[in-house]
């Protein structure tokens, strides 16, 4: 007789890494990237110029580093979550759908940018991007936050559960 095969997850109030701070790290780590892309818009004065091209570089690491962060969200912590929780279904749902949402806004951002769009237009679709970003931080955090600062998670690392900018 076999015993059975143990469970990913465990909990464990004493963890080294605690994963809700973790997630509250990389939000802000992705509030710092979106601030650095807005100041490359505010300070691009001559299309075509050195500038433009950081305002290209910024933008596009900014939206790289989000969908990296919610793609990672997607496919490894949220099935994590719903195994150790899976009365948190809804949520999970709701964080994915906002998901959608910031992808479709990140998508017109990135075609401005590549059209060469005026600055207002480019500060409208950043304006845009962090009202849904930072409802959906605020609502990830208190949802997940307490739960996953007690998940203990054998074999993953930062990285898998939030993205290369972990």
């Amino acid at each position: 007789m076999s015993l059975p095969k143990p469970s990913p997850i465990t909990m464990n109030a004493h963890r080294v890494t605690a994963w809700g701070q973790q997630l509250r790290a990389v939000h802000q780590r992705l509030r710092d990237a979106l601030d650095i892309a807005r100041e490359s818009v505010e300070h691009d004065e001559q299309p075509g110029s050195l500038v433009s091209n950081d305002l290209q570089l910024f933008c596009g690491g900014f939206c790289v580093a989000l969908t990296g962060h919610h793609t990672s969200e997607d496919a490894t912590l949220f099935p994590l979550v719903l195994e150790a929780q899976p009365n948190l279904a809804g949520t999970v749902s709701k964080l994915k759908q906002d998901h959608s949402m910031i992808a479709h806004l990140i998508r017109g951002l990135e075609a401005a940018v590549r059209s060469g769009e005026e600055k207002g237009a480019l500060l409208r679709h950043l304006d845009g991007i962090e009202a849904v970003m930072e409802t959906h931080f605020g609502f990830e955090e208190r949802q997940l936050v307490g739960l996953l600062d007690t998940v203990d998670v054998d074999g993953l690392d930062k990285a898998a559960l939030y993205g290369p900018i972990a």
